[in-house]
Order: C-alpha cells, then structure tokens, then sequence
C-alpha cells in the first residue's frame, strides 16, 4: 500500500509538471504567427476538405485547451484562442483535433472502441466514487461493494489506455498533414511537433494517474481479503 501511495505521489507531481509544460509552450507557440497567416478555424475547415469530410462543422467554444472532436455531433470544437488565433499553436491544435475527424470517417479501430465505451463509463461514473466509499466502509464486514468499485475503476483506467493510440495518432496524421500542405515551414513544423507531444503527455499522465489509483484501490481489496 506503500508503494502506491509514492506512486500516486510521483503521479501527481508529474500530472502538475505536464500541464505547466503544455500550458507554457501554448502560450509561447500562441505568440508565434502562422507564415501563411491562416486562422485554426481556416486549417480545420482546409484539413476536413483536404480528407473529404464536408459534414463536419468547425466551431468556437468558450474556455482555454477546451478543444475536442464530438463524434455523435460531427463538429470539431476549437476553443476561442485556437478558432481565431493565426499562430502554430492555433495550428497544431486545430490539425490534431481534425485528426480525430479523420479517424471517425476511416472507422479507426481504438476510436470506434473508445466510443462505444462511453455509454458505460458515464452510467459508471455517476456511481462509482459512492461505490468505493461504501467498499472502504464496509470492507470489514464484506468486500464485495469495494471489488465491484474496482472493477468499475478498471474500466475508467482501461479507457485511459485505450485513449492513447487515438491520441497519438490523431497528433500524426495532423502533423503528416500540416507538412506534406505546406500549411507549416520547416520551423513551424518544429514547434507543432514539439506542442503536440507536450499535449499527448498529459494523456500519458492521466492513464498512468488512472492505473496508480486502481492499483491503490486493489491493494486495500488484497488486505481487506487477507485480513478475513
């Protein structure tokens, strides 16, 4: 129990490192101007029409690193800064997200399996941190309520995983994008590879983050199970 403790710990430090990187190197590539001077909303709208996608909408919504492709809505969703800024971060972020738009319409295997996760995981979520208090209070007594939350936790760290090569992916096909285009120089290629990676991290953080509490969690079942 120890170990996951450090763990979560270790976790934890890395999840507030990751996201001051990719907060500051947005920030810093926010203020580099695209040569081509083409707005995030204008490579999104390029790169859809580049695949042939013209049934997904390219669209504005409030907050900052808010962007996300909506499978069920077919919109891809950029954030004020990202939709209007002309910069190589408004690029890369606007690209990736495209990405996704992409996987959709190839019917990309971890996509389509991530998707058809969460109808599950949001029915889940609803009950699962009550599930693993009543584990935790009433392990002495019985463990069941604390093994189905940890099952139930497994499946949020299993979709974590699966996040990844959807993640990553999307960041590859963006950035094969923006170069074969010419949308990016050689320069601004640099700084969208190197913003992209800080932005795939978090998600690394995340799973990690995600595997560390369940193991935490499945060490308290072992004990409780031990000490019957």
């Amino acid at each position: 129990m120890a170990f996951s403790w450090i763990l979560m710990i270790v976790i934890f430090g890395l999840s507030a490192f990751v996201s001051w990187r990719l907060r500051s190197k947005f920030n810093e590539y926010s203020q580099i101007g695209l040569s081509n001077g083409m707005s995030g909303a204008e490579v999104a709208q390029k790169m859809l029409n580049d695949n042939g996608i013209y049934d997904v909408r390219v669209v504005s919504v409030e907050g900052m690193l808010t962007d996300h492709y909506n499978p069920e809505e077919k919109t891809v969703n950029l954030s004020a800064d990202v939709y209007y800024g002309r910069s190589v971060a408004a690029a890369a972020v606007a690209s990736h997200e495209c990405g996704h738009a992409v996987q959709h319409k190839l019917a990309y295997g971890p996509l389509k399996l991530r998707s058809a996760m969460v109808p599950v995981l949001t029915v889940s979520s609803r009950y699962l941190q009550w599930v693993l208090l009543a584990g935790i209070l009433l392990l002495n007594t019985t463990p069941l309520p604390l093994a189905i939350g940890v099952a139930l936790f497994a499946l949020t760290t299993l979709f974590s995983f699966v996040t990844l090569p959807v993640e990553f992916d999307a960041s590859r096909r963006a950035l094969a994008w923006v170069q074969t285009t010419g949308v990016v120089n050689q320069r601004e290629y640099g700084f969208a590879k190197d913003a992209l990676w800080w932005a795939a991290m978090t998600y690394v953080v995340a799973a990690l983050g995600s595997l560390a509490t369940l193991l935490y969690y499945a060490s308290l079942l072992m004990g409780g199970r031990r000490s019957d």
